[in-house]
């Protein structure tokens, strides 16, 4: 039933003690090593191009480019902490960045009731895909490919293949163009959605739960946590997070259309996964998400201002994909050997004396 596993291998006060200060390095690099590169990174473009990277302008490009990306990991990211994942996050998106504009310039819609429907609709998704995850026992990569492409198939019919285009309200344009401090108002959207789900995952008791349960779902059933209650609402919550995705979408691009919205899924899937590699290796948590949203978007911009083709992006996002899963199967392996390693073993049989 499980498509992912979720468990930690962060350093633990007790592994540290006693280590000498080398040591103390050599174990929290491989759980910082994706900060660090990133840093790396920064320091290096900034170097190469000190007339373009390092700028205010590229700054808000970035923002601008990678939010909604960010939003989409972040939705991706809850259903993983329960050892589930989410594939409608990039589906999804199609069909409610086209309901956005169409439920306004075809049925009149004023545009907070238009996104609290497409917001309503999302959740409603995530919750028929927790019902087919958890009642109806279908595998979590299945049921959300199904139910995906479902909602594409939605936003093809609803379109007929046809941009949607009209007049929207300023107000709807300004949640998405709105300018704070110099920077597009996006990237204060995803810090703040970022903060509340890292108090929610890391110091609240529905936050431990949810990673009892993608740690060992049988446990954390006989230890009282209702498994399928929880589970259904990570996919509740993820549906929702893509659904206000899919409204910023519509702000940004102001037209709908059913060709839009794919080309997500993947840096999405690819953000959540770096973030099981750093900051808690081996276990999906907010700040490693944004870490790997923001190395995919330094790296991108980096490699296509040195002069990288059209092609560099989709080929970036597929090696670093396999990249992460890789290193969140080897921390996986490691943490599943030493569990081994330190179970006891049978005590030795007692030699008989005369």
């Amino acid at each position: 039933m499980q498509s992912i596993e979720s468990t930690a291998l962060e350093p633990t006060r007790g592994e540290l003690a006693g280590l000498t200060i080398g040591q103390k390095i050599a174990r929290y690099v491989p759980v910082y090593g994706l900060v660090i590169l990133t840093i790396f990174l920064i320091l290096l473009f900034s170097v190469l191009l000190p007339a373009t990277f390092p700028t205010l302008l590229n700054l808000r490009s970035i923002v601008s480019d990678k939010a909604i990306i960010a939003l989409l990991s972040l939705a991706a990211m809850i259903p993983m902490a329960s050892g589930r994942i989410d594939l409608t996050v990039g589906y999804g998106i199609v069909l409610w960045h086209i309901l956005a504009i169409s439920l306004q310039t075809m049925f009149g819609v004023p545009w907070p009731i238009a996104v609290a429907i497409v917001l309503a609709l999302g959740a409603f998704t995530g919750f028929l895909n927790g019902l087919l995850v958890e009642v109806a026992r279908i595998d979590s990569f299945i049921a959300t490919l199904g139910t995906g492409t479902i909602l594409y198939a939605l936003a093809l019919w609803h379109t007929g293949g046809r941009q949607v285009v009209g007049v929207l309200p300023n107000g709807f344009y300004a949640l998405n163009g709105t300018m704070v401090f110099g920077l597009p108002i996006t990237g204060f959207y995803v810090m703040a959605i970022a903060v509340t789900l890292w108090i929610i995952m890391e110091y609240l008791p529905i936050g431990r739960y949810v990673y009892a349960i993608g740690a060992n779902p049988k446990a954390a059933a006989l230890n009282g946590i209702p498994v399928r209650r929880f589970v259904i609402g990570a996919f509740v919550s993820s549906g929702t997070l893509a659904a206000l995705a899919g409204v910023l979408l519509a702000s940004k691009l102001r037209i709908g259309q059913a060709s839009v919205g794919l080309e997500y899924l993947l840096p999405a899937l690819v953000g959540a996964f770096l973030g099981s590699t750093t900051i808690k290796p081996g276990r999906v948590n907010v700040w490693g998400t944004m870490i790997g949203v923001v190395i995919l978007a330094v790296g991108i911009s980096g490699i296509q201002q040195i002069g990288g083709s059209f092609f560099v992006e989709p080929l970036f996002n597929g090696l670093t994909l396999l990249v992460a899963i890789g290193i969140a199967g080897y921390a996986q392996r490691k943490r599943g050997a030493a569990g081994k390693a330190a179970v006891p073993g049978p005590l030795p049989a007692k030699t008989q004396t005369s």
